[in-house]
């Protein structure tokens, strides 16, 4: 559709002269010889241009009420009285932009489209920032059960304050969602929300991309750059697997939660910043205190308050309200060709044991439903990764499960994680998947059992 232009001019000449320019722009253009005049169309204009000098209410005052109505309509001011004074006057009430009379028509068609296309940005951005608020709000945060509920109560009493957070479970559970549900919910939801994959990031480059570094600090350093707490200054920053952070990092970590600052590698110039700081671990940090690979003054700062984000097979009640959910999302992008799914298909998703947790139901019922011949989805549609079961326990009789006869738990575990090694032909990363382990946790219980190379 073709942009709306408003002029306001009382110079009939000026006014047709305007008109002419823009429609042959291919803009739609309405007129108003007063600002009086022009107030009851600005609802109908993308944008105003007007004189400030106008009988009556001045371009300035109009423009003065618009802002007051909270209207983002952008304003351009011309006038012939081209002062800085008057400049300064009009962008501080709110103008877009400022002409000088006389101007040439080319440059009039370049400044409007400029104010249209800014309008054009910040509508979308605002658009963005509106669907993603909404992405967390409750709604799209699923979750019918007791433990979900009063991680949501919790969630609730913590946003708003600048408290530290230690999220932990399983991979999969909505850690990332949970921390964001945490940003967004708080008083620095228009801030940035930054996220750290503290295990993507190589162990001789986390320094200079946690906190930055100055031109020289090392080879090929041509430029200063800041770091990813600089980066999220005044917002939010998320240590996602906090636990596999190098015990030199931790240290340096310590010291943002206890002071607030920090050095940019290559200077010694002290940067003070403020971040609120959620961590998550799919780790038993208890266990990394026990055998000294992380630090115990860091997890005590970082634990101030402790989310334990339960794997789905033990909050199975959420199960039925989750796979609606990802159906009904998922539904726009497959062209609305299935909108629902059976009871059949609840009961046979309850019936698995999700090692992959939520994360693993999302892609289950985007791969059903890529693949689904129905209006629902049946049971039949389920399309499970078998492959993902979790790891088998050797039954005492059909009844409680037991270890076999002399073998202790250790022992029985090692021997399962043997197994799964030898099944992926030494593939950590598979094996891991036949055991309902994350890589980091296979690799935890390798090292303990000094096979890990």
């Amino acid at each position: 559709m073709k942009k709306r232009i408003l002029i306001v001019e009382d110079e009939d000449k000026l006014r047709r002269i305007l008109e002419l320019q823009l429609l042959d722009s291919g803009f739609d253009v309405v007129k108003a010889g007063s600002a009086e005049e022009a107030l009851p169309l600005i609802d109908r204009a993308d944008m105003i241009l007007t004189d400030l000098k106008l009988p009556g209410m001045t371009g300035i005052e109009m423009l003065q009420l618009i802002r007051r109505q909270d209207t983002v309509v952008p304003v351009i001011v011309m006038t012939a009285f081209g002062t800085v004074e008057n400049a300064v006057d009009a962008m501080k009430a709110g103008a877009a932009d400022f002409l000088l009379k006389p101007f040439s028509l080319d440059h009039l068609t370049t400044v409007v489209n400029k104010a249209l296309e800014i309008r054009s940005l910040r509508d979308e951005n605002r658009r963005l920032k509106e669907e993603l608020g909404r992405k967390y709000q409750w709604d799209n945060v699923v979750g019918r059960s007791p433990a979900m509920q009063q991680i949501f109560g919790t969630i609730l009493r913590v946003a708003p304050t600048r408290a530290t957070v230690l999220l932990a479970g399983e991979s999969g559970v909505g850690k990332d969602l949970i921390a964001r549900c945490i940003h967004f919910h708080s008083p620095r939801k228009d801030r940035p929300f930054v996220k750290i994959n503290c295990t993507a990031i190589p162990e001789n480059l986390m320094e200079s991309e946690l906190f930055g570094y100055e031109k020289g600090a090392f080879t090929g350093a041509n430029f200063s750059k800041p770091g990813k707490f600089e980066q999220a200054d005044t917002g939010t920053v998320m240590l996602d697997e906090i636990g596999d952070v190098p015990n030199n990092i931790q240290v340096k970590l310590l010291r943002i939660l206890q002071e607030r600052e920090f050095e940019r590698l290559g200077s010694n110039k002290t940067q003070h910043i403020d971040v609120r700081v959620v961590a998550a671990t799919n780790r038993d940090l208890r266990a990394a205190l026990e055998d000294g690979t992380f630090r115990e003054d860091l997890y005590y700062r970082l634990n101030v308050v402790p989310i334990e984000i339960p794997p789905l097979r033990e909050r199975r009640e959420d199960i039925p309200y989750l796979a609606g959910h990802f159906v009904e999302r998922f539904a726009p992008e497959m062209g609305g060709r299935v909108t629902g799914i059976t009871d059949a298909a609840i009961e046979k998703l309850l019936q698995y044991s999700w090692p992959g947790n939520v994360r693993e139901l999302e892609n289950v019922i985007e791969r059903s439903m890529v693949m689904a011949l129905r209006e629902k989805l049946d049971a039949s549609d389920i399309r499970l990764d078998m492959n993902l079961r979790t790891r088998p326990v050797v039954s005492n009789g059909g009844a409680e499960p037991a270890l076999p006869e002399g073998m202790s738990l250790d022992q029985f575990e090692q021997e399962l994680i043997k197994n799964a090694l030898k099944k992926a032909d030494g593939n950590k990363s598979q094996a891991a998947r036949l055991l309902g382990l994350t890589r980091n946790a296979l690799r935890y219980r390798l090292t303990q059992m000094g096979i890990e190379s």
